[in-house]
């Protein structure tokens, strides 16, 4: 059996509670595409998010015509940092400024970084 090391997730501000109330199926496969980024791998449904930073992604989870998005940063070498978690309001556009709410939490996660990996190096 081969086992594969696993990143931690660390969740800033409110990710993990807004996380918590979506619906089981949009959980589920975000769950399920974070696991496999604690792993090292890329989920499918993940995609750079462009204009914000290297190493910033977003998972889209679409379900019951609604879209749900999980920012998330693997710019650290031993945590996986979910900056921002929400239910896509526009059906046009970019009407939510997912760019500048991930922006403001990169450098909570920065910040948090430092001191964990320090601690868990």
């Amino acid at each position: 059996m081969i086992v594969t090391s696993m990143r931690p997730l660390r969740f800033i501000g409110d990710s993990l509670d807004v996380l918590r109330e979506l619906p089981e199926e949009v959980k589920d496969e975000v769950g399920f595409a974070l696991e496999r980024v604690q792993r090292g791998k890329m989920p499918e449904n993940a995609k750079p998010l462009k204009g914000i930073a290297p190493g910033v992604l977003e998972i889209v989870s679409d379900f019951r015509g609604d879209t749900f998005r999980a920012v998330y940063t693997v710019r650290f070498p031993k945590t996986v940092y979910v900056l921002h978690v929400f239910q896509k309001k526009s059906k046009r556009g970019i009407a939510t400024p997912k760019h500048e709410r991930a922006r403001e939490k990169a450098p909570c996660a920065s910040g948090g970084a430092r001191k964990t990996e320090e601690d868990l190096g």
